[in-house]
């Protein structure tokens, strides 16, 4: 199964982004079955407000980080977007057949427009038929998305069924692959979710030292003695990163002592910091060794590239042929 997926280069990535998306990659990842394709999606990241100085800053970082997390560029093509021109090519086209009354019912349109009332730029409506491109233009069967992009997934479906049906067979209609992580919410207000935007106190980032993570765990909303959203969204990070059997059976205890109003936070919240920091361990260490070797990095995504670009550049010859252009 040929199984694509993208990230945005914004900034140091936390552990909303590995939950939700990053450890759902490396599990397929593993299935000597699945063909996967992960991207960085820097075309989609110009949408929002951003520092050109520090755009290819974020890129790097953010393929150092897939790296060193273990995506592996002997099971995963991994490139970036911008190096496949195809992509914007086939989302052009795509705009030709889907209706302007459809990209203006998205949600996360509706919501970035109210973030970013400054800069309410046409990319941000068009987002979803770049996405559909991003997708379509490998064929891809299926796509590891969060509960926020299957509305996004779903016009990439409606227009494979369009472009189908006017012109010919051409595209799979691609399913989604759920993340079995619920939402991560911020620690600082946990009726949101975990994003950058609200301060570094409300994100834990995958590169804060151990001791950033005690402090930021230690000041994190709770509910001491009752049931509320703060210290279930402590719980379910816990359970998130419970791997052995003794974490498991400690989620279980906390999770037992929580819903009786009982739960102790000065024994949970240093626990929960000391299993963050261990389970990135690895991380931190690989990321060290792959920053000083940027060349590296740098060769995977070229390599990527050129393994992309060859399916990307015969689709899209193949439905420029279909849809009358090719003389």
């Amino acid at each position: 199964m040929r199984i694509i997926s993208g990230i945005q280069p914004s900034g140091e990535l936390h552990i909303g982004n590995y939950l939700g998306a990053i450890k759902n990659w490396l599990e397929l990842q593993k299935n000597s079955k699945n063909e996967c394709w992960f991207f960085i999606a820097d075309y989609h990241s110009l949408s929002e407000d951003y520092e050109p100085k520090e755009k290819s800053k974020e890129i790097l970082d953010l393929a150092t980080d897939l790296l060193a997390l273990g995506l592996d560029p002997k099971k995963s093509v991994i490139f970036q977007q911008s190096d496949i021109s195809d992509h914007a090519a086939l989302a052009w086209i795509f705009n030709t057949i889907v209706k302007v009354s459809e990209l203006e019912r998205m949600t996360q349109f509706k919501d970035k427009v109210m973030v970013q009332k400054q800069n309410v730029n046409a990319a941000l409506l068009t987002y979803p038929t770049l996405m559909a491109a991003d997708i379509l233009i490998y064929k891809a069967e299926a796509v590891p998305v969060g509960e926020d992009q299957v509305q996004h997934l779903e016009i990439t479906r409606d227009i494979a069924k369009r472009f189908n049906t006017r012109f010919e067979k051409t595209f799979p209609e691609p399913k989604p692959i759920l993340t079995e992580t619920a939402r991560v919410m911020s620690l600082s207000d946990p009726t949101k979710k975990m994003s950058k935007s609200h301060g570094p106190k409300s994100y834990i980032a995958l590169n804060d030292s151990p001791e950033t993570i005690e402090e930021k765990i230690k000041s994190a909303v709770s509910d001491p003695g009752g049931k509320g959203p703060g210290g279930a969204n402590l719980l379910s990070i816990f359970k998130s990163f419970a791997v052995t059997r003794e974490e498991k059976t400690e989620y279980e205890q906390f999770n037992k002592d929580h819903d009786a109003g009982k739960l102790m936070y000065s024994k949970f919240k240093p626990r929960l910091a000391e299993l963050i920091a261990g389970y990135f361990a690895e991380y931190r260490k690989n990321h060290e060794n792959l920053a000083k070797d940027p060349d590296y990095v740098k060769k995977v995504l070229e390599d990527g590239a050129e393994k992309a670009s060859s399916i990307a550049q015969k689709t899209l010859k193949e439905v420029k042929k279909k849809i009358g252009l090719t003389i």
